[in-house]
């Protein structure tokens, strides 16, 4: 077992290090970093039928036509480099090992209803707006150009703190507080709201009572 996982980790380095070489337009990243208090366990591993959220997460966004697909979370494929700052932080995270994406298409791993299309839709408006892109009133599902704006609301929040550019050292720093909220990012850049087709698409699953309701309405 232990010979099998070492090979499954050093191939997930391998495909890592070979997208960081690569020019990327899109890069989906599923956020998965998350305590899951809540939940009572970790989100990411419930298991929604046959597939766990976090098969789920990825399979949408490839799906959606993203060739690309990350996992941010200190367990998964990009360790929060920034501690106790939220998604932002993650995002940063990313950012740090993927500076050459273009944009991204960010993913929580506690929405068992979205579907690749919506996620598709919600992608293409942001690229022929190049503007940071959500469904209203939910500020992730995200599509987040990786542009002078976002740089400069990276900059102003973390850079003075010497964060940035520990991140990209690979050295892991602590922040003072929760660190801005993707409420403030959003608003602090070029963004929109799209209106989703399906509200059900954004119901979340951060409790054990609503992921009852969502294995009575898909049926396992």
């Amino acid at each position: 077992m232990t010979n099998i996982t070492n090979i499954t980790n050093i191939t997930k380095m391998a495909n890592i290090t070979t997208m960081t070489n690569n020019h990327i337009d899109c890069l989906g990243v599923v956020l998965a970093g998350g305590l899951s208090s809540r939940m009572g366990q970790d989100k990411a591993k419930l298991m929604r039928a046959e597939h766990s959220m976090l098969s789920f997460s990825k399979q949408l966004l490839q799906d959606a036509g993203l060739s690309n697909v990350v996992v941010s979370g200190d367990n998964y494929d990009i360790a929060d480099t920034i501690k106790n700052c939220g998604p932002v932080g993650g995002i940063v995270s990313v950012l740090a090992a993927f500076p050459q994406a273009k944009s991204l298409l960010i993913l929580p791993v506690d929405l068992p209803l979205m579907t690749a299309s919506a996620l598709r839709d919600l992608r293409l408006k942001g690229q022929l707006s190049h503007k940071a892109s959500y469904f209203t009133d939910h500020h992730i599902p995200l599509y987040l150009p990786n542009n002078a704006y976002l740089a400069m609301f990276l900059a102003q929040h973390f850079t003075g703190q010497g964060l940035i550019s520990s991140a990209t050292n690979g050295q892991h720093q602590r922040f003072a507080s929760k660190g801005p909220s993707m409420k403030h990012l959003i608003t602090s850049i070029p963004h929109q709201g799209i209106i989703a087709q399906d509200s059900n698409t954004l119901f979340n699953s951060n409790t054990p009572a609503q992921w009852q309701q969502v294995k009575k309405q898909l049926h396992f």
